[in-house]
């Protein structure tokens, strides 16, 4: 199963980075792999992960904003 979880506005690429360490560390505590992430043009980004088995993880989307 894949998830997504959306980084709020963060102009600055230190900031930008800590909130993306935040989201990868929260994710793994929750049995994720973190997969793949992107940077939008407005400041943004969304990072994407995995988990083998989505028996644990039905149910309870992130929708967090780092």
């Amino acid at each position: 199963m894949y998830k997504t979880v959306e980084i709020g506005y963060h102009p600055k690429a230190s900031d930008m980075a800590a909130a993306i360490e935040h989201a990868a560390n929260e994710l793994a505590a929750q049995g994720h792999r973190v997969v793949s992430f992107s940077v939008t043009g407005s400041a943004k980004a969304i990072v994407l992960a995995e988990r083998e088995s989505d028996d644990a993880c039905a149910g309870k989307d992130i929708h967090h904003e780092y």
